[in-house]
């Protein structure tokens, strides 16, 4: 798995990249942006965020569940060595693919250029699909932690 996460680790370099250049890009040309234009470059900042966030809760949970344990001692520990499991993790993913689809889907509906009624209504399906597979991914953990503790004790 270690080559998987090095690979997402090199993708993780191209999104900064990218945000690099948006960033550039609108300091460039900010004088000449509309109310509106910022709001998107500033979602299109926040996309790339969100994307680099769930790259990063891939490559560290996912490193640190499947191929060895961070041995990271003292004040640079953070929180949450140790306690992202399979089940913690797969509700970060969706949840920051919900986050990222909406913020995606925000910019589509501000941007008239990008307003084709048949797209738009497929981007709204795929959305809502991502919501309603994180609620009931939610609802499965739950249920599955009650019969748990029920069973132990």
């Amino acid at each position: 798995m270690a080559p998987f996460y090095l690979g997402l680790s090199l993708a993780l370099g191209g999104l900064m990249v990218s945000f690099i250049k948006e960033l550039f890009h609108v300091f460039t040309v900010f004088q000449t942006l509309d109310q509106q234009d910022v709001i998107l470059s500033v979602l299109s900042l926040i996309d790339l965020s969100l994307a680099g966030n769930l790259l990063l809760i891939v490559i560290f949970s996912g490193y640190e569940n499947f191929v060895s344990k961070f041995e990271i001692q003292g004040e640079d520990e953070p929180d949450w060595k140790g306690s992202i499991d399979f089940s913690t993790l797969k509700l970060k993913l969706i949840s920051s693919m919900v986050a990222i689809s909406g913020i995606y889907l925000l910019k589509v509906f501000m941007d008239e250029k990008l307003s084709d009624p048949e797209q738009l209504k497929w981007m709204i399906l795929t959305h809502l699909t991502f919501v309603l597979s994180g609620v009931m991914l939610a609802t499965m953990d739950y249920i599955s932690s009650k019969t748990k503790k029920n069973k132990i004790s």
